[in-house]
């Protein structure tokens, strides 16, 4: 018997605007959780998500982004703290609601679509507590939103994973839940994909009104899409705030190396300033004496061929398009130098030129064993 063929996608004009969510308040009280034989996945957790805001939760691989997304669904149970929606708790020492009680939605990493189910009946899977009909009514709706109502009876294989994506967001938001949960939804997508995915999801997600939470490791996709950034390291939340806020004051060298590539220069405080084989910089908030780590960001180094401040031979060069990294070797300096310079500053066969360093950009952090 053959397979049923795929229906030609009819795409409405506009995306249906109905069904907003009423977007609540997502709360971790000093979360903590320990697997078995372990050490500690998540390590007093203090972080909100507030309505209607789109929070990304950053950081490498290990550092209990997924875990605490887990709990937040009901998925895990937490050791130790609360979970609480609208100043109610939903996950603590004494209450712990399962998770088809907590309005939350959550789209997970592979999809998990069905694929012995139409796109309608995979979206309308959750919307048990619907009639049959209000169920298709609901699931359509969702589908609409996400432009693919044409596609009703066709089934998963037949998508892209673009569009996979779409109906896996589609099954989360039908229920209209009050906060959506997304676990490095964009992991799978060709990376010629992904900014226009990202740019339709982030679309949806103001339109429907959700609180949302997406897990990422991405740094540029979490400036792309959050209000705020929460970036965990060993499962500690390590600093939290809009995008701008992180990238412009870091906490530590941990932050700066998240956001961007560092060059990195140990030093010493004397007299308010480091001594470093680019320059010497102010560093006011160190104590005399104090050991220091300097960081510059391979954007902040500017490159002449007759002018600038440090002498430098160029070691080698990658052309990446609008601009090239260069390679330098510098007086002082044990490892080479590198800068992202525009494409087109440095003549094709330069190599002793000159560097100079935007000192207002430059990092100056205390030393604490840390790498970038």
């Amino acid at each position: 018997m053959s397979s049923p063929s795929a229906p030609s996608p009819v795409r409405s004009p506009a995306r249906a605007r109905t069904g907003v969510s009423f977007a609540a308040r997502l709360a971790f009280e000093d979360v903590s959780h320990r697997f078995t034989g372990e050490t500690a996945a998540l390590d007093r957790v203090s972080l909100a998500a507030e309505p209607g805001e789109v929070l990304c939760l950053l950081g490498p691989s290990g550092s209990g982004k997924t875990t605490l997304l887990r709990i937040a669904a009901g998925i895990e149970v937490q050791s130790a703290g609360r979970v609480l929606l609208n100043n109610r708790e939903i996950a603590g020492p004494s209450v712990f609601l399962p998770p088809e009680q907590r309005s939350i939605g959550l789209v997970f990493q592979d999809f998990a679509l069905f694929p012995h189910l139409t796109i309608l009946d995979n979206v309308r899977f959750g919307l048990t507590a619907l009639s049959r009909e209000e169920a298709r009514r609901e699931a359509m709706v969702a589908l609409s939103r996400v432009g693919l109502e044409g596609y009703a009876g066709a089934y998963p294989h037949v998508l892209s994973g673009g569009e996979q994506q779409r109906v896996a967001l589609a099954r989360a938001l039908a229920p209209r839940p009050a906060v959506l949960l997304m676990d490095e939804p964009f992991s799978g997508l060709d990376s010629r994909l992904k900014d226009a995915v990202r740019a339709e999801t982030l679309a949806i997600l103001r339109q429907s009104r959700a609180t949302a939470i997406i897990v990422t490791h991405d740094a540029e996709e979490a400036m792309r899409m959050a209000d705020r950034i929460a970036l965990l390291k060993d499962g500690r939340l390590v600093q939290a705030g809009p995008a701008q806020e992180l990238y412009q004051a870091p906490r530590d060298l941990f932050v700066a190396g998240f956001f961007s590539e560092l060059n990195v220069f140990e030093a010493r405080v004397a007299g308010g300033w480091v001594e470093t084989p680019v320059g010497r910089f102010v560093a006011p908030a160190l104590e005399e004496g104090a050991p220091a780590t300097v960081a510059v960001r391979l954007s902040d180094i500017e490159v002449a061929e007759r002018t600038g401040e440090v002498p430098a031979r160029v070691l080698s060069r990658r052309f990446l398009g609008v601009v090239e990294l260069v390679e330098m070797a510098i007086p002082g300096a044990e490892e080479p130098i590198r800068a992202r310079v525009r494409f087109g500053a440095l003549p094709t066969k330069a190599r002793d030129i000159w560097l100079s360093v935007r000192k207002s950009d430059v990092l100056v952090f205390e030393r604490r064993g840390e790498s970038a």
